[in-house]
C-alpha cells in the first residue's frame, strides 16, 4: 500500500450461518482506493456492497482476509479508522428525541471539535443541504427524506478524508440530491476528500464517479472508468429501420460488414446492434445502404448505459437483477447486503 492509497484490501471475506448454512456475502474483496478519488460501488440488492462498507468501517468484523483504511488497519485500529472516516448508512442515524442542530453539534464534539467549531460546521451544512426550515425540531418527527439530510450532515460533520456513503441520496428529492452532490464536490475540491459510495441512481455514477466497481454474488466483477467499461462493454445502440421489410435480410448483412457487428433483424424492418464507436460507423453503414439502393426510414445511435454494462456481465440489467427476490438473498445473508 503507498501513501496515497487510502483503502486497501486483501481477500477480504465477510461469512454468515444461516439456518446451520455458510453463506458468503462478501469473497475475496481485493481493492485499492486512491486518495482523493470518487469511486461509485455498484451491484443489484444481495450483492454484498453494503456489507463491504460495514466491514471496512469497522461495523461488522470479517471472516477472513485484511483490510487498511487511511493507514489503520480495520481489526486492530478500529478507533482510529472511525475518526479519519465519514459514514452515512442506509439507516436513520440521528438520536430520535435530539433537535436537529443540537444533534449536529453533538457529533462534531464527539470527533473532538471545540463547540464553536461544531456550531459552525453545523449551521454550514444545514445550509447547504438545505436543512433550516426544520433545523429546530425533532429528528423523530422528521420525514423520510428529512432524515437522511440529516444522516448525510452527521457523516459530513468532521469534514473526513475519506467518506463512505450508502445509497446517499434515496428518498431525496432532486433539488436535495444536487444539493447534496454540490458539497461532495466542493469537499474534494477544497479538501480533497475521497469518496467512496453505493448507488442505485447510476446516472448519477456515470457523471461523477471517475472509477466504478461493479459487485454481483460477492465478488468485484469490474473496475474501470465508466467510459471505459461502457466502450469495451456495451457498445452504442445502433439502430436502422428500413423503408421495404422485403429488404431487411439483405440491408441486415450490409450493415453488419458496415458495422463489422452481429445485426438483429426484426418483423418490422428495423436492424439492430450494439457497436463500438457507432457515431463514427453508422454514416457508414447508411452510405452502404444507399449505395445498394435500400431506402431508409430512421436511423439513430444510442451511447451504452452502466445497465448496459451490467447487462454485459451478467445477462441481465441492474434493474432486473434489483428485483424483490434478491431482497431474500439479502435476509438469508443475516441482513446486510
Amino acid at each position: 500500500m503507498t501513501t496515497d492509497t487510502v483503502i486497501s484490501t486483501r481477500d477480504l471475506t465477510k461469512r454468515f450461518q444461516t439456518k446451520g448454512k455458510a453463506v458468503d456475502a462478501v469473497r475475496d474483496l481485493n481493492i485499492e482506493v486512491e486518495r482523493g478519488e470518487l469511486v461509485a460501488f455498484l451491484g443489484p440488492n444481495g450483492a454484498g456492497k453494503t456489507t463491504s462498507l460495514r466491514m471496512l468501517t469497522t461495523l461488522i468484523p470479517p471472516t477472513s482476509g485484511t483490510a487498511t483504511v487511511v493507514g489503520h488497519d480495520i481489526a486492530t485500529a478500529q478507533s482510529a479508522v472511525r475518526a479519519s472516516i465519514g459514514y452515512v448508512g442506509q439507516g436513520s442515524s440521528g438520536s430520535p428525541a435530539q433537535r436537529v442542530r443540537d444533534e449536529l453539534v453533538s457529533q462534531g464534539r464527539f470527533y473532538g471539535m471545540s463547540r464553536a467549531a461544531s456550531a459552525e460546521r453545523a449551521e454550514e451544512l444545514i445550509t447547504s443541504l438545505d436543512i433550516t426550515p426544520f433545523a429546530a425540531q425533532q429528528v423523530q418527527h422528521l420525514s423520510g427524506g428529512q432524515k437522511r439530510r440529516v444522516d448525510i450532515a452527521i457523516g459530513l460533520m468532521n469534514a473526513p478524508p475519506l467518506l463512505f456513503l450508502d445509497e446517499p441520496s434515496t428518498g431525496l428529492d432532486p433539488q436535495s440530491r444536487a444539493n447534496l452532490w454540490q458539497h461532495i464536490l466542493d469537499l474534494r475540491a477544497e479538501h480533497g476528500t475521497t469518496v467512496f459510495l453505493t448507488t442505485h441512481y447510476l446516472e448519477e455514477a456515470d457523471r461523477y464517479a471517475e472509477r466504478v466497481m461493479v459487485m454481483d454474488s460477492g465478488q468485484v466483477i469490474a473496475d474501470d472508468t465508466a467510459p471505459a467499461l461502457k466502450a469495451t462493454l456495451a457498445g452504442d445502440a445502433v439502430t436502422i429501420r428500413v423503408a421495404d421489410v422485403a429488404q431487411s435480410e439483405a440491408a441486415a448483412v450490409v450493415v453488419g460488414q458496415s458495422l463489422q457487428a452481429e445485426v438483429t433483424a426484426a418483423d418490422d424492418g428495423t436492424l439492430t446492434a450494439a457497436v463500438r464507436d457507432g457515431a463514427r460507423l453508422l454514416p457508414v453503414a447508411l452510405g452502404r445502404l444507399a449505395a445498394e439502393n435500400v431506402a431508409v426510414a430512421a436511423a439513430t445511435c444510442v451511447p451504452p448505459t452502466l445497465d448496459d454494462v451490467f447487462l454485459a456481465l451478467t445477462g441481465r440489467t441492474l434493474r432486473e437483477a434489483d428485483a424483490p427476490e434478491t431482497e431474500t438473498a439479502a435476509a438469508a445473508q443475516g441482513g446486510p447486503r
